[in-house]
């Protein structure tokens, strides 16, 4: 890349001072700049189309519209845009999610300082990022069964604190067929109950409250 030419990169993360702070670090190289910020999903698209941005750093969860729905639609738009996950959220199907929608890279909030320029660098070089405390997560996911859309739908309900028959009125089906999806659930997600059902499960980004 030639010296007068810079990255020019899109950060959209719905924290004002997260965003503050990560455009200081990439201003602060002399071959990148932050061209454009977003505080959701819908404005990330909309920026991103209007200023065509060398790389998008995406907070993996916004409002309005998510950063995996941003990264599924920019992508699908433009199959070479380059995108970098940068989020606090670490379970194995949040990574999953960011990846199948097309993100390069996955960062954690947490490893900030020292991960997000070199992770920057190689997913703009067209290279995926994935530290190894990130693979070490996406890894974990093939030691669990997927659960259903119909499953994840059970399980939402689950973690409103509903007993079987207020779930079984909320989907509009029996609570024999209830309590068969919640058995099945257990089984999936290796656990004992309902409670450590749903701890599991926030933890591994398969429902989000």
């Amino acid at each position: 890349m030639k010296k007068d030419v810079k990255i020019r990169v899109l950060v959209a993360d719905d924290h004002y001072v997260v965003r503050m702070g990560v455009t200081a670090i990439i201003n602060n190289e002399a071959d990148m700049e932050v061209v454009a910020e977003a505080a959701n999903g819908t404005q990330a698209i909309e920026l991103f189309d209007k200023h065509k941005p060398d790389l998008l750093l995406l907070d993996s969860r916004m409002p309005v519209k998510s950063g995996i729905e941003a990264a599924r639609e920019i992508r699908n738009r433009q199959a070479s845009a380059r995108i970098l996950m940068l989020t606090a959220f670490d379970g194995d199907e949040d990574i999953h999610k960011a990846l199948t929608a097309g993100a390069r890279g996955y960062v954690l909030k947490s490893s900030t300082g020292e991960q997000l320029i070199p992770a920057l660098r190689a997913v703009v070089a067209g290279e995926q990022w994935i530290p190894k405390d990130v693979a070490e997560r996406l890894a974990k996911r093939k030691e669990f069964e997927p659960l259903t859309p119909r499953e994840l739908e059970v399980l939402n309900e689950l973690a409103k604190g509903l007993a079987n028959k207020q779930i079984a009125d909320a989907m509009n089906i029996s609570q024999h067929t209830a309590k068969g999806y919640l058995k099945t659930i257990l089984t999936k997600l290796q656990v004992s109950d309902r409670t450590e059902a749903v701890t599991v499960a926030i933890q591994r980004g398969l429902i989000h409250i």
